[in-house]
């Protein structure tokens, strides 16, 4: 079986060993360790890393991510897996929507009160 240390996923994915640790001390990983304590990831310790990145990427809390990874283990057809992943995904769109709605209404009003300024300021240009 073909085995990564954690200096080699660190280097893969551009970040740090603490991160990986941690992602462990969560249970979102689980290394197996040699007798002299290092740790060793399998391809699928690899695989997680990549999704937990992926979620993170996309805005997912770290419980959702958890919760979307163990449903594949209780229901290896990924069924399960793929409707939370929808539905947190959904949430996620939503959220992100509304955000774009928000700063684009911050935009707007900016623009406003620029324009109002640039206004202001040539009036006075003008009386001088």
């Amino acid at each position: 079986m073909n085995y990564y240390t954690i200096s080699q996923l660190a280097e893969q994915f551009d970040i740090s060993t603490r991160t990986i640790r941690y992602y462990e001390e969560r249970g979102l990983i689980s290394p197996i360790r040699t007798e002299s304590g290092q740790r060793l990831y399998t391809k699928k310790d690899r695989a997680v890393l990549k999704l937990i990145l992926r979620g993170k990427r996309f805005g997912f809390s770290l419980e959702e991510i958890h919760e979307m990874i163990s449903l594949f283990d209780k229901d290896r057809t990924g069924r399960k897996q793929l409707e939370k992943t929808i539905k947190y995904g959904e949430q996620k769109l939503k959220e992100v929507t509304e955000r774009i709605d928000d700063l684009l209404q911050l935009k707007h009003e900016m623009e406003t009160i620029l324009q109002d300024f640039k206004t202001r300021l040539r009036e006075m240009e003008d009386s001088e």
